[in-house]
């Protein structure tokens, strides 16, 4: 019922929401949000978060339903729907992304640019390296430059990756995970 600059975000949104985090909800915008006591206690909100309640919820266990509700006019004030709620609702859906799917693996994601990364600088460096070879000269060219750079940040991607692993099992040994642990001993 509302107008399509409105309704054609909306639906983007909770379709890529939808088929991203695997949730079958159809609107994932809806402000009527009822849970269980145990669930407001158990998901940390900030920010605009609100909008991932039902993502949140579905991957610390809880099930998580949709009931139709009535479409009701806004009686009051004014819709701050606009670009910069997108933009917004974006970083969001990028924080709650990896949270559910890369909190216990972070590697898996940073690793992946990493070694993609590293990868092209390699080969760039390589056909650079037979360039020099065949007697060309190489120093001004900016090809050289892509290739170190990719080089490097691969390492950090990577680098980072490893890190981030390394805070995410300590974080998990902290809260009392000590599932690697044990099958280790």
């Amino acid at each position: 019922r509302d107008p399509i600059s409105k309704t054609a975000p909306s639906k983007l949104f909770n379709f890529t929401i939808r088929k991203t985090m695997g949730i079958p909800i159809h609107d994932f915008n809806c402000g009527f949000k009822a849970m269980q006591r145990q669930v407001s206690q158990d998901i940390s909100m900030y920010g605009e978060l609100h909008r991932y309640i039902p993502v949140l919820a579905y991957w610390r266990g809880f099930k998580v339903a949709e009931v139709k509700v009535r479409h009701q006019p806004r009686q009051y004030g004014r819709s701050k729907f606009g670009p910069s709620r997108f933009w917004r609702g974006l970083f969001d859906f990028v924080t709650v992304f990896f949270l559910t799917q890369y909190n216990r693996r972070p590697l898996h994601f940073f690793g992946l640019f990493g070694i993609l990364a590293f990868t092209a600088g390699m080969i760039i460096n390589l056909y650079m390296t037979y360039l020099r070879f065949s007697g060309e000269i190489i120093g001004t060219r900016p090809l050289l430059l892509l290739g170190v750079l990719l080089v490097i940040i691969g390492v950090q991607f990577f680098s980072f990756g490893l890190l981030a692993e390394m805070f995410s099992f300590g974080a998990s040994a902290r809260d009392g995970d000590y599932s690697i642990r044990n099958k280790l001993m």
